[in-house]
């Protein structure tokens, strides 16, 4: 298939609203059109020698310049009625050029805008596509889609790296009110993804509302992206070794996860409270990950530092913190720690 066909098909991609208010926005047109309208007034003065004001002797003064400026940036032209007097020009300048600006932007300006809003969109979208690059993409914006892009930008993930993915307008509204690209469409769909640029994702976070879903979309995003991690949900334990098969790095069973911190709080509460500060990211415990460098290999104490040591994936083999390997370190290790906010005494 031609690469343009191809690229004609893909979902349209909604970026984030302006950060300005509508009336904001409104209140910068009017004084960009002010401004021209002082420019224009300020070179005719500089060149006034080249002007010849016919209700005038003495010359062209600055405000005969600004009434010119006004009556040609407004296409207003000279019509039968000259105001040849101070008062006239000046009331021409000061109220009925602010009506005829405020005319054109609210006419012509509206008008424009909605025939440009293609253009502009495609050249946004341009620009957005140069710039994404090993980035996250999240699909399902419900619950468990708005927490995990909360758990990404507590973890420093800009918003301009994370695009999400629903087929609910109302999802795809959230989604950019919090500064995210957002696209509307079936995430199970390669055309979908690839609007999302899953060919460079190095991440995609697999939180639809059915089980099914999830394994459809996790099977098109491995095909797309071999080496992107993958992180899927389900509701029912059974369908975990589906979503393993399908190609997902982690998969998370919300309702088993759920059950066993209830019955694990029913017991000991207290562990539970440990755990949900571990979900809590940037404050009290996180769970973070690191390599290990040819500075740092070496017995494990001079290594984790004032970290505490949960485990090491070598080899793609995790071990746990207990396992006698973990004692020294090799060049290549991935650490898990648990790292403290806690400022220093």
């Amino acid at each position: 298939m031609p690469e343009s066909t191809k690229n004609s098909a893909l979902p349209q991609v909604h970026l984030p609203h302006s950060s300005l208010p509508p009336l904001a926005v409104l209140a910068q047109r009017l004084l960009g059109a002010i401004g021209l309208v002082l420019f224009v007034a300020v070179i005719a003065w500089l060149q006034r020698d080249g002007y010849v004001d016919q209700t005038a002797e003495d010359g062209v003064s600055f405000l005969d310049a600004l009434y010119y400026a006004t009556v040609s940036t407004t296409t207003t032209g000279y019509g039968d009625v000259v105001p040849v007097s101070d008062a006239a020009r000046l009331t021409t300048t000061l109220v009925f050029t602010p009506v005829r600006v405020l005319f054109l932007i609210l006419l012509v300006g509206t008008t424009v805008e909605l025939l440009a809003d293609r253009s502009r969109q495609a050249i946004r979208e341009r620009f957005w596509r140069r710039r994404l690059n090993d980035h996250v993409i999240v699909c399902g914006f419900g619950t468990k889609g708005h927490t995990a892009v909360e758990v990404l930008r507590g973890k420093g993930v800009p918003a301009e790296q994370i695009v999400v993915i629903d087929p609910r307008e109302d999802a795809l509204e959230r989604a950019r009110e919090h500064g995210l690209a957002a696209i509307l469409g079936d995430a199970s769909q390669s055309a979908t993804l690839r609007a999302a640029g899953i060919e460079d994702a190095r991440a995609v976070v697999v939180a639809p509302d059915r089980d099914d879903t999830a394994v459809l979309i996790t099977l098109t995003a491995r095909e797309l992206n071999r080496q992107a991690n993958i992180s899927s949900a389900v509701r029912e334990a059974e369908n975990v070794h589906l979503l393993h098969e399908s190609g997902a790095t982690s998969v998370i069973t919300s309702s088993a996860s759920a059950g066993r911190l209830l019955g694990l709080a029913a017991e000991t509460p207290r562990s539970v409270e440990v755990l949900e500060d571990l979900l809590s990211i940037g404050a009290g415990l996180d769970l973070v990950e690191r390599d290990v460098g040819e500075a740092d290999a070496g017995p494990r104490g001079q290594v984790v530092g004032n970290d505490l040591l949960v485990g090491v994936v070598r080899n793609d083999e995790l071990m746990r913190f207990d396992d006698p390997r973990t004692a020294e370190l090799q060049v290549g290790d991935q650490l898990i720690c648990l790292r403290s906010h806690r400022e220093a005494a």
